[in-house]
């Protein structure tokens, strides 16, 4: 087992680290205040800092799995039952709300792609408006140095 060469405790060493660390980069400075401060429980080793987490998983997942069994049954069975109603109503609530949002979500690209389309359609009609200007001025600007030449 090897041991900390810098020892997780409020010394001079750790707390100029833990500035300089600051100073240069501050993720660098966080994670010297965190090792000051939670090292002792990894204790320089990396099997005890993986048990350490395991176990805060273990307790996440335990108290966790108890919050949902508590919402699951309040012991009086009319209750249970009027909140399952209410969850059930509610649901669908939600899930008729969802369906007004997606069709409204789906009228407004209708909408947007209906400018879209009114936006390209005057750009050609622009377009070949002015390449008919441009025909009509070219033929004339012939048409007139015909007649000049004549």
């Amino acid at each position: 087992m090897s041991t900390a060469i810098i020892k997780p405790r409020w010394s001079f060493i750790t707390i100029a680290l833990m500035v300089l660390g600051f100073i240069l980069w501050w993720p660098l400075g966080l994670a010297m205040l965190a090792y000051i401060i939670w090292g002792e429980n990894f204790g320089g080793s990396s099997e005890k800092a993986e048990r350490w987490i395991n176990d805060k998983k273990e307790w996440a997942k335990k108290h966790r799995r108890n919050r949902s069994n508590s919402f699951r049954s309040s012991g009086n069975a009319a209750f249970d039952e009027y909140r399952d109603e209410q969850l059930k109503r509610l649901e669908e609530e939600r899930r008729r709300l969802d369906e007004e949002i997606n069709k409204f979500s789906e009228y407004m690209h209708n909408l947007q792609k209906a400018r879209d389309r009114e936006e390209f359609d005057r750009y050609m009609n622009s377009r070949s408006n002015n390449q008919t200007n441009a025909d009509f001025s070219t033929d004339s600007s012939a048409q007139t140095k015909k007649n000049k030449k004549s």
